[in-house]
């Protein structure tokens, strides 16, 4: 049992319990929130709001700045997010799933090139690029820059970027250490699975009425 514990938790020994318990916190209202969006359910944003918030400062003080920065991005785009699911529903109509255009993979395109531009940039600043974990930040940040960007939109494709990012980011964060928060991509894809096909299921009932 004592080896099981250790090998799980065991890169938490001597870390600070205000982070443990920030974690912790984190992870559960990660969890909240990815369940609200397989529910369609706008707490989807202010759960993922506090949540990412937290991983901002848990990120600074790990100095995982590629991390930081796609949870700064989820904390902005959360607010829009929630700001156009209830500006939608309330002066207009509640937005309904859709596909993603022609016109919006143009800019999905574009925005995951300006991700990895940006990160790449940053990383280079701070001299970051010296771990192979620097690599796969900027794709896997890339791919939620354009996830989060498409489930804001309320488009059904953004869960196959969900999927492929926390299938990515499980053995990363095992790796660095965090292992509450690769617990927490496990239960993610999970969530992402079964919010792909209940968004599909919606989307075609939308089409057929």
């Amino acid at each position: 049992m004592d080896q099981i514990i250790e090998f799980f938790f065991g890169v938490y020994f001597g870390v600070s319990p205000l982070l443990v318990g920030l974690e912790m916190t984190a992870v559960f209202l990660g969890v909240l929130s990815v369940w609200f969006a397989h529910k369609e359910n706008i707490l989807v944003f202010p759960t993922g709001l506090v949540s990412t918030g937290i991983f901002v400062y848990i990120l600074w003080v790990y100095g995982l700045l590629g991390d930081m920065l796609i949870n700064g991005y989820y904390t902005a785009m959360s607010i829009y997010g929630w700001w156009f699911w209830w500006y939608k529903k309330t002066v207009r109509h509640e937005p309904q799933i859709s596909r993603v255009s022609r016109n919006e993979w143009r800019k999905a395109g574009y925005l995951f090139i300006a991700a990895i531009l940006f990160v790449v940039g940053v990383y280079m600043s701070f001299d970051m690029f010296s771990v192979w974990t620097a690599y796969v930040d900027t794709f896997t940040t890339a791919i939620f820059f354009v996830a989060m960007w498409l489930m804001a939109k309320k488009k059904w494709e953004h869960w196959h970027f969900w999927i492929v990012g926390n299938l990515i980011s499980i053995p990363l964060y095992w790796y660095k250490g965090l292992t509450f928060t690769a617990f927490q991509y496990i239960l993610f894809t999970i969530i992402a699975v079964l919010g792909y096909q209940s968004w599909k299921k919606n989307l075609s009932n939308s089409h057929q009425n």
